[in-house]
């Protein structure tokens, strides 16, 4: 095993632990507001939001975001870097790279600590989309882009989520296209990862899609 692949291997874990840190909960806890039992029992951005405004909203969406994006920016770094010393990435060193990126998602959705019921992975995913530089860097802020959007437009979350997330794999396989990446050889597991990614997200969803469906979903609004 290389060098590069055995520190990939040692970051799986360790952005396992980092996406399991439940910001959103120790902020709710912080303002003596347990997000677990109150709105709708998230302890996503969301819901923290809902109950605290609009401020720790963000500040809940950028540290989730950020434990998504370290790890995968770190995985991308050690990936480029033996890529630069003469080691071009096969299919498994991709499969490791995104392994980094999908331990860090799994993490917020699924946290040991919190008896692996956490959040939906909306900031998290994106902040590994990010991070996995270059290839789903531009079709993650492309993705974002729709996100604030659809949210801009709607003032539903949930929507612009789901919108999002699907939007994500399309604009992969666009850009993927237009700059000529081997999407359907070497690099087709990142191809399979956008698209896994993008079903987990709104399988997630999946009670608010039916809230949606019946006209129940409630819209944000900020209460400060």
């Amino acid at each position: 095993m290389t060098t590069a692949r055995l520190w990939l291997c040692v970051l799986v874990p360790l952005a396992y632990l980092a996406g399991s840190i439940p910001f959103g909960l120790l902020v709710g806890l912080a303002k003596g507001v347990d997000p677990r039992k109150a709105g709708s029992g998230n302890i996503g951005a969301t819901n923290v939001g809902r109950l605290l405004g609009g401020r720790y909203f963000a500040v809940v969406f950028l540290l989730d975001l950020l434990k998504g994006l370290i790890p995968a920016a770190a995985a991308s770094f050690i990936t480029h870097r033996a890529q630069s010393a003469g080691t071009a990435p096969q299919w498994f060193d991709y499969l490791l790279w995104l392994l980094v990126g999908f331990a860090a998602i799994a993490g917020h959705m699924f946290p040991i600590s919190l008896r692996f019921r956490g959040g939906k992975g909306v900031a998290t995913g994106a902040g590994v989309m990010l991070g996995l530089f270059p290839y789903f860097t531009i079709p993650g802020a492309i993705a974002v882009a729709i996100w604030c959007v659809v949210f801009a437009m709607r003032r539903y979350v949930s929507l612009a989520s789901i919108c999002a997330a699907a939007a994500f794999p399309l604009a992969y396989a666009c850009a993927g296209v237009a700059m000529r990446w081997p999407i359907f050889s070497t690099q087709l597991p990142l191809l399979i990862f956008a698209i896994i990614i993008a079903a987990m997200v709104v399988y997630r969803h999946r009670d608010n899609i039916a809230r949606l469906r019946a006209g129940t979903e409630h819209a944000f609004r900020n209460p400060a």
